[in-house]
């Protein structure tokens, strides 16, 4: 017999705000009963039954495909908060703690475009026990391994049917008289993601910012490193803190500790995917992490970061530059991909196109002209635009024959990496605005292939600028609002509402 919290029954919102706080008050209410028991369990007691708690839900009604008359014209222009058409929508959600001001103007985009009243309730689909766990929990560390074992029995473990990306791929269907989706992740699958972050990042997700750098290479991280404790010893920086795996945090000069600052500890080795986040009071610094090598590495990560909902990511890496013309420290800025990375042919044919986004070609040229100094012929002889092909096999140059290279030479493809088109893949396919901006650190196909001295060289004088330059463009991109950025070129023909 199940061992439930009391019900809460489903009430309807005219109010966004009265609508997150019940949210805020089922959520709150089935996790401390979800700890309780844990509590009680670890401690050696026999519970009443098999515990569950549930997930709260939002879920809308419409009869009609017009949306409200909206008098304010950026809310108009957005590409999401309404539904295609008439029905019933609805999604899970979790963590309001993390996701309180995201879900707030969700609703209130709802609201506003369909003129109708906001369902709150609790859900069926349960909360697993893992996902109950506080920031800084452990308690199940003091288990024996066979009460470890027992767990299944007593509590929810995570179901792998509930964390699928079929909404995102395109491959849902309802059955017939469920609701259709509200939002790309069920509640599952966003709590999934956020443990995988706090696994391979080392930090929690709550400092996780709303634009994302990602890089192959170490030595832009240590660069991060010092701009971001550049930034924090400037009383007038814009950013508030800067965060380093172990969640240590350095505060701005002149701004006192935060509750729980001091539980941040450096950790004895790097986490696999190290991340870095510089802080601004909005959410709208930078995330920068180093991925490391593959595309494996590249979409595990972006599946994850995805749930965040963040308004970009951009790939600062290096690449193989293709055509003799290009010289070492050039750098690419990708238009299109030749897909030979292979990670995400399941999920995302290769028949779909992965198109350039306006918005952020234009803010990454710009960056490489204000950086740089150079326009005109000048930064047309230091940039080039052109189609990128990512790979898994790292060394593509020793098969027989160079068999690749015709296809290469056929894709029109400029530049040869192992992550670019990948996070430009699940960047499209999470609805995520992307852009590539790589520099060339060797030629294999003309006799210049990486040695030590000229990689230490190359790395001293480009890795500094070609940083700035993906900051900079970060800049220009949150100066423009996203309402440009987040456009209609990444939403399919029936999508769900929420960003």
């Amino acid at each position: 017999m199940p061992y439930l919290p009391p019900f809460i029954a489903p009430t309807r919102y005219s109010d966004p705000a009265a609508a997150l706080a019940q949210v805020r008050a089922i959520y709150d209410q089935q996790i401390a009963h979800l700890r309780n028991a844990m509590q009680r369990y670890v401690a050696g007691e026999t519970l009443p039954g098999h515990v569950r708690a549930c997930y709260p839900f939002v879920r809308i009604h419409t009869d009609t495909v017009a949306r409200a008359i909206l008098e304010t014209p950026d809310i108009s222009q957005l590409s999401f908060g309404f539904v295609a058409g008439p029905g019933r929508f609805e999604t899970t959600l979790t963590r309001p703690d993390l996701y309180g001001n995201y879900y707030l103007e969700q609703f209130r985009l709802l609201m506003q475009n369909h003129d109708v009243e906001l369902e709150i309730g609790t859900s069926t689909q349960p909360i697993p026990i893992h996902f109950s766990f506080a920031e800084n929990d452990h308690i199940e560390g003091n288990m024996t391994a066979a009460r470890r074992m027992l767990m299944r029995d007593v509590f929810d473990l995570p179901d792998l049917a509930a964390m699928d990306d079929g909404i995102a791929n395109g491959t849902y269907e309802p059955l017939p008289g469920e609701p259709q989706p509200l939002s790309l992740f069920t509640a599952a699958r966003v709590d999934y993601s956020l443990q995988r972050l706090r696994h391979y990042t080392g930090t929690s997700p709550h400092w996780f910012q709303n634009f994302v750098l990602f890089t192959n290479y170490q030595f832009y991280i240590d660069e991060f490193v010092r701009l971001g404790h550049e930034a924090m010893a400037d009383p007038d920086s814009e950013y508030i803190a800067f965060i380093e795996p172990g969640n240590v945090v350095t505060r701005r000069t002149g701004l006192p500790a935060a509750a729980g600052d001091e539980l941040g500890v450096q950790p004895p080795r790097l986490p696999q995917m190290p991340g870095y986040h510089l802080l601004r009071a909005d959410r709208s610094g930078i995330t920068m992490v180093n991925i490391g090598v593959g595309p494996a590495n590249a979409k595990n990560i972006t599946d994850h970061i995805a749930v965040l909902r963040p308004h970009a990511w951009i790939m600062l890496g290096h690449c193989a530059g293709l055509r003799n013309s290009q010289q070492l420290g050039d750098y690419v800025l990708a238009h299109g991909y030749v897909r030979e990375d292979h990670v995400l042919d399941e999920e995302l044919p290769l028949w779909v196109p992965i198109p350039a986004l306006a918005e952020i070609q234009v803010a990454l040229e710009k960056a490489v002209a204000d950086v740089t100094h150079a326009v005109g012929p000048d930064l047309k002889r230091i940039m080039r635009t052109g189609t990128v092909a990512s790979t898994d096999n790292r060394n593509w140059e020793l098969l027989p024959g160079n068999q690749p290279q015709r296809r290469f030479s056929q894709s029109r493809a400029v530049a040869l990496d192992m992550e670019s088109a990948t996070i430009a893949a699940n960047g499209f396919r999470f609805r995520v605005p992307y852009g590539t901006l790589l520099c060339v650190s060797d030629k294999p196909l003309h006799g210049e292939i990486k040695l030590p001295g000229m990689a230490n060289h190359f790395y001293r004088e480009r890795v500094d600028q070609h940083l700035r330059i993906g900051i900079r463009a970060i800049e220009l991109l949150r100066a423009e609002g996203i309402t440009q950025l987040h456009s209609r070129k990444l939403r399919s023909f029936s999508e769900v509402a929420f960003q």
